[in-house]
C-alpha cells in the first residue's frame, strides 16, 4: 500500500508538472475574456473531461502502439525523455512550451469566432493541458506498471489531475490576481525544473533497459 502511495505521489506530482495547470491560466482567460462565468466553468468542465478522456485513452492503449509500431518501451522512453527536455527547457525560459502551443495558434483564437466545445478541447485541454509530453508520460507509466494496482494508480493519477485542472481553471481569475504574471511565470520555472530531472531520468532509464546496465 506504501508502495502504490508512492508511486501515486510521483506520478501526480510529474504530471503536475507536465501539465502545469497554472502556466494554462493566462491563455485560460485570453481565449475567454469576453464569457460569462457560468460559461468559463463550462469551458473548464469540458476542458477536464477532455484531458481526463485523452490521457486515459492513452494509458490503456499505450501497450498497443508500442507493438503496432514495433517499439520497445525503453527507446520511447529516451523519445519521450527528450521531448519533456525540450519542454522543460522552454519552462525554464518562463514561457509555454511550442510543442503544447504556439503563439500563432492563441492568435488564431482571438481572431476567429469559435464555439465553447471548439475552445475547451483545442487549444485548452490539447495539446495546451495534454499535449505530447503528458501522454507520453501516461503511456510510458502504464506500460511499465506489472501488477493491475498498479495501473489502476495511474488511471487514479489522471483523475487527480483532471480534478486539478478543474479547480485551477474555475479560480483563473483569482489566481492570476493573487500571483500575477511575474507569479505564474516563476511557479512555471519551478516546474520546469522538476520536469528537467524527470526528463533525464526518463532517458537514463530507457538507455539502461535498451542496453541491459
Amino acid at each position: 500500500m506504501i508502495e502504490l502511495l508512492k508511486h501515486f505521489v510521483i506520478l501526480y506530482g510529474g504530471l503536475f508538472a507536465i501539465t502545469n495547470p497554472v502556466g494554462a491560466v493566462p491563455v485560460f482567460l485570453g481565449v475567454t475574456h469576453d464569457l460569462s462565468w457560468s460559461e468559463r466553468r463550462e469551458i473548464a468542465r469540458k476542458t477536464t473531461i477532455t484531458v481526463v478522456v485523452t490521457l486515459v485513452t492513452f494509458a490503456l492503449i499505450g501497450q498497443w502502439i508500442f507493438r503496432f509500431f514495433g517499439s520497445s518501451i525503453d527507446a520511447f522512453a529516451i523519445a519521450g525523455g527528450i521531448l519533456l527536455f525540450r519542454m522543460a527547457m522552454d519552462m525554464l525560459s518562463g514561457r509555454l512550451s511550442s510543442i503544447k502551443i504556439s503563439r500563432e495558434e492563441t492568435e488564431e483564437f482571438d481572431e476567429e469566432v469559435v464555439t465553447l466545445e471548439e475552445v475547451a478541447i483545442i487549444p485548452l485541454a490539447i495539446p495546451l493541458i495534454s499535449g505530447p509530453g503528458a501522454i507520453t508520460t501516461v503511456m510510458i507509466y502504464t506500460a511499465k506498471s506489472i501488477s493491475l494496482p498498479e495501473k489502476v494508480t495511474v488511471i487514479a493519477s489522471i483523475m487527480a489531475i483532471g480534478l486539478t485542472v478543474w479547480l485551477v481553471l474555475c479560480s483563473a481569475n483569482k489566481i492570476k490576481t493573487k500571483l500575477g504574471r511575474v507569479g505564474i511565470k516563476v511557479m512555471t520555472r519551478m516546474m520546469g525544473l522538476i520536469l528537467t530531472s524527470m526528463a533525464v531520468q526518463m532517458i537514463i532509464n530507457g538507455i539502461k533497459g535498451a542496453f541491459g546496465l
